[in-house]
């Protein structure tokens, strides 16, 4: 009878607002209005697990073409890859018309040089503004991304190669493929025609051009794509190898070649202390459907982000 009371009191004082409802503690998606320069007009999402060291590692995580920042979240597995390891999560919007829908602007002069606007300078806004805001970790910064996603992680490492430590593109393609807006998908793209066949020195010379004369180390990368890729071809892969094994100054043979699991082939090319700089993934069969099932834990765990 007294605890009947006690309920009905409770319940009396909360419709009269005298107490508060109890507030979920479970961390969720929030979106940040003013996070500083953003000439490419982006929204930004972010992802705070309620559990996370001090000072945490980011991710910057980038959907596809017509896609969004919550899409992504929801629709990837780096949110729930953050509540087990404590890292903040990046859902940038892209906001640019591009005939698939918004992408990433991966085309115009601006955006392929550094400080020179558009989508990367809004980016790296992004970066600077989880780093103030919630503590990240300056030296755990990562890209990774999903088609016109996994694009821009090729392009953020080309352009901003002191911001971010690693990077881990699905159905990317190399940076400065794309010569102009016109020749952006749709239509009959140099890019993703199928012929796109430049040498690795050109490649090379293409990111050491985004940032004349920097010097500092080059972010690590780990590239993924299917063999049953139409949309954006599977040749691209080896266009990107070319290109970041040609930055790090490595040979075009891989140092090692294994499965870790079935239908996946994978390509490492270390560097002569055995570090590991570019790793790509064949998955065999897939088509434009990258990352499925454990491909997140992979780029997580190249990050480095799955130990303490």
């Amino acid at each position: 009878m007294i605890r009947t009371a006690l309920v009905t009191l409770a319940s009396t004082l909360l419709i009269a607002g005298v107490l508060s409802p109890p507030v979920a503690s479970a961390a969720s998606l929030v979106e940040v209005t003013s996070f500083g320069t953003n000439p490419g007009g982006m929204r930004m999402h972010v992802y705070v697990p309620d559990t996370r060291p001090t000072n945490p590692a980011i991710v910057v995580a980038m959907h596809g073409c017509g896609g969004s920042g919550p899409g992504f979240y929801s629709g990837s597995e780096f949110a729930s890859l953050a509540n087990r390891y404590g890292f903040i999560v990046i859902y940038p919007s892209a906001q640019q018309s591009a005939g698939f829908g918004k992408c990433f602007d991966t085309w115009s002069d601006a955006a392929k040089r550094r400080g020179g606007g558009s989508d990367p300078v809004s980016i790296v806004s992004m970066v600077t503004y989880t780093e103030q805001r919630y503590g990240g970790d300056p030296n755990r910064v990562f890209a990774t991304g999903s088609s016109s996603g996994g694009m821009m992680t090729n392009h953020m490492l080309a352009v901003y190669p002191d911001v971010f430590k690693a990077g881990a593109a699905f159905m990317g393609v190399p940076f400065n493929c794309f010569a102009n807006a016109a020749d952006y998908p749709p239509g009959a793209s140099k890019c993703t025609n199928g012929t796109m066949n430049r040498t690795p020195q050109q490649w090379g010379d293409a990111v050491r051009g985004a940032y004349p004369g920097y010097t500092g180390p080059r972010p690590r990368i780990q590239l993924w794509h299917g063999t049953a890729d139409t949309l954006v071809p599977y040749s691209l892969l080896q266009e990107e190898i070319e290109q970041w094994t040609n930055v790090f100054g490595l040979s075009q043979t891989p140092t090692s070649t294994d499965t870790p699991q079935a239908n996946w082939n994978r390509r490492r090319y270390a560097d002569p202390t055995g570090t590991v700089r570019v790793e790509a993934y064949s998955i065999q069969g897939a088509g434009h459907s990258l990352p499925a099932g454990g491909m997140a834990a992979a780029a997580i765990a190249f990050f480095g982000l799955t130990t303490s």
